[in-house]
């Protein structure tokens, strides 16, 4: 079925609000650092159109975009040129699949092995302020984490101190989002919670024989998790400040950002109308996604997908804002240096391409 750019930007509008309203969102959540933006305006309608087909570049390019194939959260993106969205903007888009690797993916934009990427910006933020060069260019969408305890178990953030929380891997993005949650609630995700590593698919053992109180992760294995008897969700990353936040970004090498902008917004755009027209489309993406991916159905891929908030994206300076509002909390878990300035660090690793 071909995009249908006004539905679209309904659609868009009707779920997420305007672009301005994220960029407003942005301006109260810092307020309280007392940051003013430093001369960057945010896009407004007239700037950055969803729909719009002047991102298209004027001949082909030939692109190779790192990324999961087989997560759910990216399946607009994976299934893109089903649609027409490469090929719309004359992308010959050529997939590196890096799995669960952020150090991988983020090596190979840094090296010019890849030219872009999909990823979790929880994830990244604190390799950037390490000093990878790679660029963010847009949030894609909203979704992808959940915290899963027992039915009987812990149910808020409060209650979850002195407990222990079994997650996959320590430097994940599912553990740093649920450490900055625990902390806003008044319990100290170093002190006063214990994590526990395990495989995911072991996690909802653990829960059942009592090792751990709560197990975090993302889709589609924590999907699945909290539909089995006994379990329920306690939280996910679209709550309170986040709700209305990206947790995914395009991310693109340093030098395409600074030699090559027109390729990196053509890329880009195609990607964020890859995620609106999913965000119409969930059942139609999940069935092209089957070619992509194993041990799931369309079903459960159109479930996740709908429960995510494929209709919400970010550019310019509502993107630079959400990315603070991350680097923020994440400085009050101490994963990001007490040095950091969140805003400051959000307009470094950013490449404002649809200027």
């Amino acid at each position: 079925m071909p995009f249908n750019p006004n539905l679209s930007r309904r659609r868009l509008l009707g779920l997420t609000g305007s672009l301005a309203a994220a960029a407003a969102f942005g301006r109260l959540a810092l307020a309280e650092d007392g940051h003013a933006h430093h001369g960057q305006a945010a896009p407004s309608a007239e700037a950055f159109r969803l729909d719009a087909q002047s991102w298209a570049l004027p001949e082909p390019r030939k692109i190779k975009l790192a990324i999961n194939l087989n997560a759910v959260c990216i399946a607009p993106v994976t299934v893109a040129d089903d649609q027409g969205f490469f090929r719309n903007h004359n992308l010959d888009v050529e997939f590196v699949n890096f799995g669960n690797s952020t150090e991988v993916l983020l090596e190979s934009l840094a090296t010019g092995k890849a030219d872009a990427a999909v990823g979790m910006a929880l994830r990244w933020l604190k390799a950037l302020e390490q000093g990878f060069d790679v660029k963010l260019t847009a949030g894609t969408h909203g979704g992808c984490l959940r915290l899963i305890g027992q039915e009987n178990g812990p149910r808020t953030y409060e209650e979850l101190k002195g407990k222990t929380i079994g997650v996959t891997d320590m430097a994940g993005a599912d553990k740093n989002f649920f450490s900055l949650m625990l902390k806003r609630h008044g319990v100290d995700p170093v002190r006063d919670v214990n994590w526990r590593v395990y495989p995911i698919d072991l996690l909802g053992t653990a829960l059942d024989k009592g090792e751990i109180q709560a197990a975090s992760g993302s889709d589609p294995m924590m999907y699945r998790l909290k539909k089995q008897p006994g379990k329920r969700e306690l939280s996910t990353n679209l709550v309170e400040d986040y709700a209305n936040l990206s947790c995914c970004v395009v991310g693109v090498g340093g030098n395409l950002a600074r030699k090559d902008k027109p390729v990196a917004a053509a890329l880009t755009h195609a990607i964020l109308q890859a995620h609106a027209w999913a965000a119409q489309h969930p059942e139609a993406v999940a069935k092209a996604f089957l070619a992509h991916s194993i041990n799931t159905t369309a079903e459960e891929v159109s479930a996740i997908l709908n429960e995510h908030t494929h209709a919400h994206y970010s550019v310019g300076d509502a993107f630079v804002k959400e990315i603070a509002v991350y680097a923020r909390d994440l400085k009050a878990v101490d994963v990001l240096r007490p040095s950091t300035d969140p805003l400051a660090f959000a307009e470094s690793i950013h490449a404002d391409i649809f200027s």
